[in-house]
């Protein structure tokens, strides 16, 4: 993914989330795939998939039981 790809990406992520604090950020060594942010905080992986000439990404995150802790 090059920078325009990461901020036509980046842009769609925070309109749709109402958030300008997340970031996406390329990975070193990987083309297909980049980090996404909440501020700071690592929060998934964005993936590419083109296959067949159709692009799509795949938006991909992690919530850990303990991160649920303080909503019980």
């Amino acid at each position: 993914m090059d920078k325009k790809e990461l901020g036509k990406v980046e842009q769609y992520l925070r309109q749709t989330f109402a958030n300008h604090a997340i970031r996406v950020v390329g990975r070193p060594r990987k083309n297909d795939s980049a980090e996404v942010y909440l501020g700071d905080e690592f929060i998934g992986v964005l993936f590419v998939d083109d296959e067949d000439g159709d692009k799509s990404y795949s938006f991909q995150m992690a919530i850990l039981d303990t991160d649920l802790d303080a909503f019980s």
